[in-house]
């Protein structure tokens, strides 16, 4: 009863969560453009990608949206923009400066450099021909697509460089959808009695694609090493290392198929092999055994036993899922038990993340929301079209859904993409949000601790994708990060580990990063950290080229 009651007061003093929209001050002013309102076609539902980088090598996170574009041209929407972040939650429109136009209807993006020099590029999921711009320097890209030998065509929507394996490059996974033609879509599909727009069942899957980097600035096309990997409906992907054995896995989530989880058993060095392990460890299906409409994803270790454990976000009727890794081989689902089923069953779920927003050390949840179908109501489908995002506050052994966490997420959106970063460097995690047909906005952590906290930047080529980051106090191990390819959806996830540190843990603080295999070597860096400040950590024996 004691512990309770002081449980309770601990939870009444934290400070609450709240969120801003700072759209209109920040200056990132643009408009998402994904076919028409309302939609006709499922081509037209997924809303547009956002991508995390600093092609400027300047320390802070720029914005990178790739746009879209409409059914009668997909090839020349409205383009491409760049945002360069000033500081202060301030960006500045640098898309002329480019040189590049680009405007094909593009999707999910991934963000690595893949030729080593230095500077991070941009890969663009598209429908249509798939684009990789190179970063040129000075803000400039030039697309170098042709000349890497990537060849990727159909409908692309999620990507993510990393080293597969193992010899030292970014490779990368491309995960594709449906093959559709907008101006001949299926006929009406049934859904609660009432007619809507058809897919993807109907529609033959694309499948997915590995590509090797040569280490020259070319690709080769490597997915026959997917092996007997089902193609399935592909939406979104986060590559990690889910068993501990340095060597980076892929999970896919599927829309409405069984999701997959591809165990990476290529050797050191190796032509890169994978197995598909998805039924068998638990992860393709929710604990009734169904297939779920698998958009956004979440990486945390939320049973603190040191493994990555992975949250979902699906379609309404249906819940979200939390499947924790038990010992890296297996996955259970937990959903009910941490509080995370009941109130996402009327939402239709897109981008997440685990993010410590009240800075307690633990971390909590953020999920945004908007329906599919524009004829969605409560009477008629017991889900509104426009949703409210959904923050959870973790609280013990549950999250609990907070009714109120600032006007920034108070209001209903047909939200779809989203990146997490601390995009003004005062230490806590704000994010960027693109709706379906509508205005990217800009969100404010209003988190008001002073020096609460710990931020960990990997140096190289792929900013330690892979790679797991512990946070100590006093010896003993407080929180886990990992550092992922892929992201929230059609996204990428931020490159860095962000802590929450409570005045309990003191100051003698230090971060261990467990970096991947390179050659079969996976060596370990332990540093000093300090309260209020980032920490950057280069990787054991990386020459000095693969270090900005």
């Amino acid at each position: 009863m004691i512990a309770s009651i002081l449980a309770a007061a601990a939870l009444a003093d934290a400070p609450p969560v709240r969120f801003t929209d700072v759209t209109v001050d920040s200056g990132l002013s643009m408009t998402i453009t994904s076919g028409t309102t309302p939609s006709r076609v499922i081509l037209e539902v997924k809303g547009g990608g956002l991508s995390l980088l600093d092609f400027d090598g300047d320390g802070d996170w720029d914005i990178f949206v790739p746009n879209g574009a409409t059914c009668d041209d997909p090839e020349r929407g409205p383009g491409a923009r760049l945002w360069e972040n000033l500081g202060g939650m301030r960006f500045r429109d640098v898309t002329a400066g480019m040189a590049v136009d680009h405007r094909r209807w593009s999707f999910g993006t991934a963000v690595g450099d893949f030729d080593g020099d230095g500077r991070e590029d941009i890969y663009v999921c598209c429908f249509g021909r798939d684009v990789l711009l190179r970063n040129a320097g000075g803000g400039r890209f030039e697309d170098a697509t042709a000349r890497s030998g990537l060849e990727v065509d159909g409908w692309s929507t999620g990507a993510a460089f990393a080293d597969l394996d193992g010899d030292g490059d970014l490779d990368l996974v491309v995960v594709r959808y449906v093959d559709v033609d907008p101006a001949r879509p299926l006929p009406p599909a049934n859904f609660k009695g009432m007619a809507v727009l058809a897919g993807p069942h109907g529609y033959p899957p694309r499948g997915d694609m590995v590509w090797e980097n040569r280490g020259d600035g070319t690709f080769r096309d490597a997915t026959a090493g997917l092996g007997a990997s089902i193609p399935g409906y592909g939406l979104n992907l986060a590559v990690l290392d889910f068993d501990g054995d340095g060597m980076v896995d892929v999970f896919v989530a599927n829309d409405s198929e069984p999701n997959a989880l591809l165990r990476n058993r290529s050797a050191p060095g190796g032509p890169i092999r994978f197995e598909d392990e998805g039924l068998r460890s638990g992860i393709a299906t929710n604990m009734d055994g169904t297939s779920q409409a698998t958009m956004g994803i979440a990486i945390g270790d939320v049973d603190g036993n040191g493994r990555p454990d992975v949250f979902t976000t699906n379609f309404s009727g249906d819940t979200n899922t939390l499947h924790l890794n038990l010992d890296g081989r297996f996955f259970d689902d937990r959903t009910a038990q941490y509080g995370l089923g009941a109130p996402s069953r009327t939402s239709v779920g897109w981008a997440a993340a685990f993010v410590d927003l009240d800075h307690d050390g633990a971390e909590d949840l953020l999920a945004f929301n908007g329906h599919v179908y524009p004829q969605a109501t409560k009477a008629s489908m017991d889900s509104e079209y426009a949703q409210r995002p959904q923050a959870y506050r973790r609280e013990g052994d549950r999250f609990r859904l907070l009714d109120d966490a600032g006007p920034g997420l108070a209001e209903p959106h047909r939200d779809r993409s989203a990146v997490f970063a601390d995009l003004d460097g005062d230490g806590d995690v704000d994010a960027v949000v693109t709706e379906l047909n509508g205005p990217v906005r800009v969100l404010r952590n209003d988190h008001d601790g002073t020096s609460d906290w710990v931020r960990v930047r990997l140096d190289g080529p792929g900013r330690g994708v892979g790679a797991v980051v512990e946070l100590s106090a006093a010896g003993q191990v407080r929180a886990r990060r990992w550092i992922w390819g892929g992201g929230p959806f059609q996204s990428n996830a931020c490159p860095e580990a962000h802590f929450g540190v409570p005045a309990s843990w003191g100051d003698d603080l230090s971060v261990r990063v467990k970096w991947p295999a390179v050659r079969g070597a996976a060596p370990e860096s332990l540093v000093r950290a300090a309260r209020g400040a980032v920490t950057s950590v280069a990787r054991p024996g990386a020459a000095a080229s693969e270090q900005r």
